[in-house]
């Protein structure tokens, strides 16, 4: 439940209330002149003061109250009916060793492939809030890392988890896409889409890439593909006798059979060399590939002025006889 005033404007009625209390209060209060005043003035109740002045209070209060409950406060619920055509996006992330390369950057700071790809995955997670997503990560196994759904709470959450050589150290590209063809093909969306990222060539698994491509194809599912990391040596974080240490390897994907597979799927093949250009390339795939929603919202009110209104009733129901105590002689 949320709460809000739905005319918060009136608000404004709060500054001439505020200027009136300061008015009153700096105003000198109606006197006589008594040449022992000064000996008076001990004799008084320390409170007569607060006392004389509790009607202005009141009535300060009793406005400021009224104010409130014009502005009418009121409590909420809200609720979203989404209709859509249906978007299933599945993401296969390779997590293999060279997945630790350090050739990419976030603001300004080296960090690792993998790291690069789980922030950009952050932004496109986010992105579709309509459509069910669900990941598989592979190495030299693949696994089911969240089934397709709607929870992105959930899926952010096993984004942040993923690390290299959780599924072992090489490249099992067509067992991870057979994979997420097993994942999809029972589900009824008419848009099926799997999105493939690697930096690597296959040296792991049971089935060849192309043949697990022909078969997401045959299911009515798009492959896009990603080839991740710059060519030639790579600069590796590995511990040495005075700390860490970085070690230039060469990393080479098979960007051949990365085109072939996007060519099978009926999709597009991305090289993504840097962060900039995967943060755009899932852009590109996001615009591509939107889903037609509708989105119909309903808000539930209920008034609240009464929790204002009441209390200064009461209020002005005691500045009446405090005021007339104030007059008597």
């Amino acid at each position: 439940m949320s709460y809000r005033f739905a005319y918060p404007e009136l608000f404004l009625l709060l500054l001439p209330v505020a200027a009136f209390l300061a008015w009153r209060l700096a105003a000198r209060p109606a006197a006589v002149t008594f040449p022992a005043a000064g000996d008076l003035a001990g004799l008084s109740d320390p409170f007569t003061r607060w006392r004389a002045r509790a009607p202005l209070f009141l009535r300060t209060a009793v406005l400021s109250l009224l104010v409130l409950a014009a502005a009418r406060p009121q409590s909420y619920t809200f609720s979203r009916e989404v209709s859509d055509s249906g978007v299933d996006i599945m993401l296969c992330v390779d997590t293999s060793g060279s997945m630790s390369g350090m050739d990419f950057s976030i603001n300004g700071r080296s960090v690792e492939r993998l790291t690069a790809v789980k922030k950009v995955l952050h932004e496109f997670v986010k992105k579709r809030e309509h459509d069910r997503m669900g990941i598989v990560v592979f190495g030299t196994k693949a696994y089911t890392q969240a089934p397709l759904t709607l929870d992105k709470g959930l899926l952010l959450s096993l984004v942040d988890r993923l690390s290299v050589g959780v599924a072992g150290d090489t490249t099992a590209i067509g067992d991870a896409l057979a994979l997420a063809g097993k994942r999809m093909k029972a589900v009824a969306a008419p848009t099926k889409i799997v999105i493939l990222l690697t930096d690597g060539r296959q040296n792991a698994g049971t089935l060849a890439a192309r043949d697990a491509a022909s078969a997401l194809a045959a299911l009515g599912i798009k492959i896009y593909t990603i080839g991740v990391g710059t060519h030639g040596r790579v600069p590796f974080r590995v511990p040495g006798l005075f700390g860490d240490q970085l070690v230039y390897q060469n990393v080479e994907f098979d960007e051949p059979l990365l085109r072939d597979i996007a060519a099978i799927g009926n999709g597009r093949y991305f090289y993504a060399g840097d962060t900039e250009t995967l943060s755009g390339i899932y852009s590109d795939i996001d615009k591509a590939e939107k889903s037609k929603v509708k989105v119909k919202e309903f808000f539930q009110y209920h008034e609240l002025f009464p929790i204002f209104l009441i209390p200064a009733l009461l209020l002005a129901l005691l500045e009446i006889p405090a005021a007339a105590r104030r007059a008597l002689p």
